[in-house]
């Protein structure tokens, strides 16, 4: 019993450092704001664009994660399923290893439509797969149930996870995004940025295929 509780208890706290490992990730839209603030010359622009940033992402979470939640095969399948996700995960992780060009397509969104360019910039560096085989692994039944009844709780149960795990994911993004996006705006300038920020690309390709493997050595 201690060890189950120990290992959802890491398993949330997985949740949250996935967050802030997006928000520190300028990929995920941070530069954007430190941006519209410096053109309007104004502070509330910094907070109005982290806050449609963070929208647009947990937007994209809920998305990936709340078709799982209403899998009624989640109770019966759950190993199969589980490691189907954690294998997508590391496909996608390898792609982005091959292919290192930033997605045109975000180029394209006008820059008044900042809550579809980070949906659309989660979808599209795989940050809601990332979440999968984690949220995955705390919907896991711990006595598997049978019949429709059961069936129906864990879904309804697991929708409502989905929720959570999407909201504290996201507010632990934003608030390591507005961190980062409060310093280089009123001390360090985007000159310190442009000099000094490494591309995480790799890294984020690497963790993903990361997230992956472990996700396929914690289901058997």
């Amino acid at each position: 019993m201690i060890a189950e509780t120990l290992s959802v208890t890491a398993l949330w706290w997985a949740v949250i450092v996935s967050g802030l490992y997006h928000g520190l990730n300028p990929g995920m839209g941070w530069p954007l704001a430190v941006s519209a603030a410096l053109m309007e010359r104004k502070t509330k622009a910094l907070f109005v664009t982290l806050a449609m940033l963070a929208f647009g992402h947990m937007v994209a979470m809920t998305a990936i994660l709340l078709p799982f939640s209403l899998m009624v095969s989640l109770a019966t399948w759950e190993q199969e399923i589980r490691t189907g996700a954690a294998l997508v995960v590391i496909a996608m992780g390898v792609y982005l290893l091959i292919n290192r060009r930033h997605p045109r397509f975000l180029a394209r969104v006008h820059p008044g439509r900042l809550a579809l360019w980070s949906f659309l910039a989660a979808m599209a560096h795989g940050a809601g797969l990332m979440l999968v085989p984690i949220f995955l692994a705390i919907c896991a039944p711990s006595e598997p149930g049978s019949g429709h009844d059961a069936a129906g709780q864990l879904m309804a149960g697991n929708v409502g996870t989905a929720f959570v795990v999407a909201a504290v994911h996201t507010l632990a993004m934003t608030l390591a995004g507005a961190a980062l996006a409060t310093l280089m705006y009123f001390w360090l300038g985007l000159k310190f940025l442009s000099q000094t920020w490494f591309n995480l690309d790799l890294l984020w390709a690497c963790s993903l295929i990361l997230v992956g493997v472990v996700a396929l050595l914690t289901i058997y």
